[in-house]
């Protein structure tokens, strides 16, 4: 069955069919599905949930009675951008090109406000690899569009989860949009929407809530992948962590009414659970963590929920040498599927875990400072550089070792090495030093592979007005870096801050990957090493440092009520982007066939825990993302009519895209079909859009034959 007819925007939360009027809602049944989902998975809030929640019931009356200090958003949108013929973004790899999805990407928006003051803050966790400051200032001129000054640059904190399998192509610096052939306008918009909408959903969710924070100790879910490094710190920083690793996983629940309406968990690992050989877009273990959590536990059904009963981010700390590959081997496909399963759920555990913790009830206010710092003229007090002297950053510069990439996580550039790279080393020593003696003292020992900065005055390539911040939320403090930290880097950066502002210091985080990005921060010691991290430590030797006397003088700001000056706000560049992928010129049916045509169709009969495929005769995903809604939905007949079981949001579905001859598509659609499944006849149904010759897409349609599912 095909048909074709004019485009027009996916609905969200509509039947592709019509039902019986007796018919229950359509999320009704899907949550039936999803449920039994959550059984295949083995695990659970499937344990801790009842628990957990019969807890919360037993604190309602409490929890009622007693006045909030606090208002609460929450909200969640979809911020996938393109899922064909882009690059991928994490590992650098040109050949790592999207062909089809796997997990939508979303944004998730929590606004905390101090009911007494009205001051309040908005955290954004973004499924993406990094947060551009293209997207940080097109978000905040939406905002401020719409909300005046509420929304600025103090009081927004927009931090990615580092997954290394989302689009690229939304930096206007030209180093991040190599490996995708310059900027894609299309992703760029799908996550500043996404970001955009998020908030906006916060923003008018407003309730009072009760805010409780907890912490719990997570094993088994991390490695250090840059042991040598760590190694070369002193001991009261390696005695924080024995065994090399952060384990220290926290959680901010938001209550209303007794029960838990939200929560965000800061856990220190890498977005490297998917492989670099995969071509679907992922969300990776967080999003994961995430979607596990808000579908397959709660229920929620992204199509037609634009209010979710429960809403939940897993963010970023300091994870730059944190690894989920245990065996610090890089990650394989297919496998790499189960292992991001494994990681998300370990963490989701720990964070659901802590719902039956008392905790600390939240008290005090909300406040927030923000500061852009040049950082490649800093000049860095004796206080914070560790030997007594006064020393200064300098212009960026890539190291060999950061060519090398990850070899643990996924290698970059052969010829490469972590640690010593004797020609590099070379001409690093005879050529730029001797041409810029200055970098000597800020960027040795790094064997210097591309003096970007220099690069900069000719074309933007690498930030370096860059901002960094500094939350409360009642008694926790999250200090925002544009960048990946290692777990020693933070706890330098934790200790300045809760010793500055009088906090515990495991109230006080490090939210990495945040607002803006400049690769990693390493310790001095660390950055000796030349390992990966220390290699991607663009502006040398006292980055860290300069980045610890800014955080120090926002809590100081912080602790005396006084505010600062914005400082050096990196330059709109928006104008000087790159696009160098070609168009999709046109879409045409596979030779004696229609669009939505059925070129593979299913079995008649499946049982639970199988896999079922179609193929279809489709048309480029990337003519009209499908933002908020689907490519794909799986279809039960039920009531006289057919409902949404499953869609491309889901972790049990796949969308694979492959160019058939010079226009054609060959869409397949995968469905693993979970355990507990109703027996019953299902279907699979396919949604694109094709381009003419001339005009806009239109939008193409295609349904499987039916089959029958046993238990």
């Amino acid at each position: 069955m095909s048909s074709t007819h004019p485009h027009t925007p996916p609905s969200a939360g509509e039947p592709e069919h019509p039902t019986s009027p007796d018919s229950p809602p359509q999320h009704s049944s899907r949550r039936t599905v999803l449920r039994a989902g959550a059984a295949l998975t083995g695990v659970g809030l499937a344990g801790a949930a009842p628990n957990a929640r019969a807890a919360q019931a037993d604190r309602a009356a409490h929890a009622a009675a007693a006045a909030s200090g606090y208002l609460v958003g929450r909200g969640v949108s979809d911020a996938t951008g393109e899922i064909a013929e882009v690059g991928m973004m994490g590992y650098g790899r040109v050949d790592q090109q999207a062909q089809g999805l796997h997990t939508r990407l979303r944004a998730r928006a929590f606004v905390f406000a101090d009911r007494e003051t009205d001051e309040r803050v908005l955290l954004v966790v973004v499924d993406t690899a990094m947060i551009f400051e293209s997207v940080h200032q097109a978000v905040l001129k939406r905002l401020g569009e719409k909300y005046g000054d509420r929304y600025t640059h103090r009081n927004v904190m927009i931090a990615a989860t580092h997954t290394h399998c989302g689009p690229g192509g939304s930096s206007h610096h030209l180093l991040y949009d190599l490996t995708t052939l310059g900027f894609h306008k299309k992703t760029f918009e799908a996550m500043t929407d996404g970001i955009t909408e998020a908030a906006v959903r916060a923003h008018e969710d407003l309730a009072p809530s009760e805010l409780t924070l907890t912490h719990a100790e997570l094993r088994g879910t991390n490695a250090n992948r840059s042991r040598e490094a760590f190694e070369r710190n002193p001991s009261d920083l390696r005695g924080h962590f024995p065994d090399a690793v952060d384990t220290q996983s926290t959680l901010l629940r938001v209550e209303r009414d007794g029960r838990a309406a939200g929560a965000v968990n800061w856990f220190p690992v890498h977005g490297t659970s998917m492989s670099g050989d995969n071509k679907l877009i992922s969300a990776d273990n967080k999003g994961y963590a995430a979607y596990h959590w808000e579908r397959e536990v709660e229920g929620a059904d992204y199509l037609a929920d634009a209010a979710p009963d429960f809403v939940c981010a897993f963010a970023q700390t300091n994870a730059g040498d944190m690894s989920p590959n245990l065996d610090l081997k890089p990650p394989t496909t297919p496998a790499d599927f189960g292992h991001t399963r494994e990681s998300g759920l370990r963490q989701y555990e720990s964070a659901a875990g802590q719902l039956d913790q008392r905790g600390t009830k939240m008290t005090g206010g909300v406040d927030s400072r923000l500061v852009y710092i040049d950082l490649s003229d800093v000049t860095v007090e004796p206080e914070y550089t560790g030997d007594g002297k006064q020393h200064k950053t300098a212009k960026p510069a890539i190291g060999a070792a950061m060519a090398a990439g990850s070899l643990e996580d996924g290698p970059a550039f052969p010829g490469f090495d972590e640690g010593e790279n004797p020609l590099w080393d070379t001409i690093s020593d005879s050529v730029i030093y001797e041409a810029s003696p200055e970098l000597r003292e800020a960027q040795a020992p790094k064997g210097i592979f591309v003096p970007i900065g220099e690069m900069n005055a000719i074309y933007p390539w690498v930030q370096e007005q860059v901002p960094v911040q500094l939350l409360r939320i009642g008694q926790l403090y999250l200090i925002g870096v544009p960048g990946e930290v290692t777990v020693c880097a933070g706890l330098r950066l934790r200790r300045t801050v809760a010793e500055t502002v009088g906090a515990d210091l495991r109230d006080v985080l490090v939210a990495g990957y945040a607002n803006s990005y400049f690769h990693y921060l390493t310790t001095p010691e660390e950055y000796d090493s030349q390992q990966y991290e220390g290699g991607s430590t663009l502006f040398g030797r006292w980055q860290l440092p300069a980045i610890q006397q800014t955080a120090a003088r926002l809590a100081r700001a912080m602790r005396d009520g006084e505010s600062l000056p914005i400082g050096p706000v990196a330059p709109d560049i928006s104008g000087k982007t790159i696009s160098l992928q070609p168009p999709i010129v046109l879409d045409a049916p596979p030779l004696s066939h229609e669009f939505g045509d059925v070129l593979t169709a299913p079995r008649a009969n499946y049982r639970a825990g199988e896999r079922v495929t179609v193929v279809f005769a489709g048309a480029h995903p990337g003519n009209v993302l499908h933002r908020g809604g689907t490519y794909l939905r799986v279809e039960q007949r039920k009531d006289g009519g057919w409902r949404t079981v499953a869609d491309d949001g889901d972790w049990s579905t796949t969308f694979h895209w492959e160019r058939y001859g010079v226009a054609a598509s060959k869409v397949t659609v995968t469905w693993d079909i979970p355990k507990g499944t109703d027996s019953g006849e299902y279907r699979i149904a396919y949604e694109g859009d094709a381009k003419p010759v001339a005009g806009d897409p239109k939008a193409i349609s295609g349904t499987s034959p039916g089959f029958t599912v046993s238990g």
